[in-house]
């Protein structure tokens, strides 16, 4: 039986992987890969970082850490928070995913979910919120009705 669910959730251990010039742009790339990682319950078995986006992929130390956690079986997949950390557009970035999953990994980028707001949907909140605090109305909830 597999560890973990379908939808690549479950307690699988990943590497978090950034490389920018600025160590505060590490930092914030780092949070959101962990952030990442964490909403899909993935164990960040590490961090690498590279701090030279101009040199080649192939020739950074970090990278190359990485890639070995990959190839010993320490990791499963690597998260960056995004894909100018790896690639200078989305088709090497894809590449690189397929070479990735050719030696049995993953490669994700931790993109933020868009915000899923249906019409109303704050009101009935705010019904729902007032109705379990006691201070409910029937009338918000049914218009026309008396309470």
């Amino acid at each position: 039986m597999p560890k973990s669910p379908s939808g690549g959730i479950g307690h699988v251990p990943v590497a978090v992987y950034s490389c920018a010039a600025e160590s505060a742009a590490v930092r914030e790339a780092e949070r959101r890969a962990r952030h990442y990682a964490d909403a899909r319950h993935w164990h960040v078995a590490g961090t690498w970082s590279d701090d030279d986006p101009s040199t080649p992929l192939d020739a950074r130390p970090a990278w190359a850490a990485v890639t070995s956690a990959l190839s010993s079986g320490l990791i499963r997949g690597i998260v960056v928070a995004g894909i100018t950390h790896l690639a200078e557009d989305a088709g090497q970035f894809a590449a690189l995913g397929v070479l990735i999953r050719d030696r049995g990994g993953f490669l994700a980028e931790a993109t933020s979910p868009p915000a899923r707001q249906t019409p109303g949907q704050h009101e009935r909140r705010r019904i729902l919120l007032e109705a379990s605090s006691g201070w409910w109305l029937w009338g918000d909830l049914v218009p026309g009705a008396t309470s």
